[in-house]
């Protein structure tokens, strides 16, 4: 019996942040379309002959009756159903002219961004509402021994820079000095509205209530299953395609991905580099950090090929 050969559907789809970044705006699907009555973020299919932005900015003229000014790349994210492959090709849009409305009659609302998860999305969307949820940056902590320059580096980070994701990674402190930079760092991070991850074993999130955790590489592939509830963040080291695929099947919501430019803590390190970052992360189905010699310069370029954004040492712990 010939397999049946699905058709293939690109379609382009944007997250509009509303100008003080706190909501983003969804559409429902009319009731009487495939999956109607879930929401998701508009757009629409592109034609042949268009880009993911031009076909974006056609769609949402024509659902939301807004022009887009200022946009970027947030995520592509490849799904099977059982009839076709979809890509969506996810923009973020930060500036826009006009009042969106539905002029095709559907139900659209500005939600804030902490509220998205208890909306029903389609199967396709969910990578996307963590894109969404997330920032463009990632700052993964130095080994301090000194609790006082390590809570000053880390509110300058969080005060000054802005930074609402940190991962504490502190592998010369041993596990009670651990807990103790742990309580430190979520009292920090509570303060100013920034999600810490901890690295370290799933247990730690038993003694401290943090946001989530990060895995180690060496972890990562120890795991069968996920190790922490659905409503803690999972994120893991990854260094090959293999580990992305591993992470994905594990349930991770966000992973980094190095070393993709050189960096003085490891010269000899073989380097990744742009093209096969971008290959990696085409089918990660997850937001996925570029780590390894980024800073703050090389923010849009890891846009432009995938990622949700940088994680750094060095350009975020002055």
């Amino acid at each position: 019996m010939k397999a049946m050969v699905k058709r293939r559907v690109h379609v382009a789809a944007a997250a509009i942040i509303s100008a003080d970044k706190r909501k983003v705006l969804i559409a429902r699907r009319p009731s009487g379309f495939d999956q109607g009555g879930l929401w998701e973020f508009p757009g629409g299919k592109l034609a042949p002959y268009e880009t993911g932005l031009e076909g974006l900015k056609r769609e949402l003229h024509e659902e939301l009756g807004v022009e887009i000014t200022r946009a970027q790349p947030l995520i592509r994210v490849h799904h099977e159903y059982p009839d076709k492959r979809i890509l969506l090709d996810v923009w973020q849009v930060h500036d826009f002219a006009g009042e969106p409305f539905g002029r095709e009659g559907q139900a659209v609302r500005w939600v804030p961004m902490e509220e998205l998860s208890g909306y029903p999305f389609p199967a396709a969307n969910l990578p996307i509402l963590r894109a969404v949820m997330l920032p463009s940056e990632y700052l993964i902590t130095a080994e301090e021994a000194d609790d006082d320059v390590f809570a000053e580096r880390l509110t300058r980070a969080l005060h000054e820079d802005g930074v609402r994701l940190v991962q504490l990674r502190a592998k010369t402190l041993d596990h009670p000095q651990y807990l103790a930079r742990a309580r430190q760092a979520l009292a920090l991070c509570r303060e100013y509205g920034a999600r810490l991850l901890l690295n370290g074993d799933p247990a730690l999130l038993e003694d401290i209530d943090a946001d989530g955790i990060h895995l180690t590489s060496e972890r990562l592939l120890q795991l069968d299953t996920r190790p922490i509830p659905a409503n803690k963040w999972l994120g893991a080291s990854t260094h090959s395609a293999e580990q992305l695929v591993k992470a994905g099947a594990l349930g991770c919501d966000l992973v980094t991905l190095s070393p993709l430019a050189p960096t003085p803590s490891h010269p000899d390190a073989v380097l990744m580099g742009w093209h096969d970052f971008q290959q990696c992360v085409e089918h990660a189905g997850m937001p996925v950090f570029a780590l390894g010699g980024m800073t703050r310069f090389h923010a849009n370029r890891a846009r432009a090929v995938g990622a949700q954004g940088i994680a750094s040492i060095r350009d975020f712990w002055r």
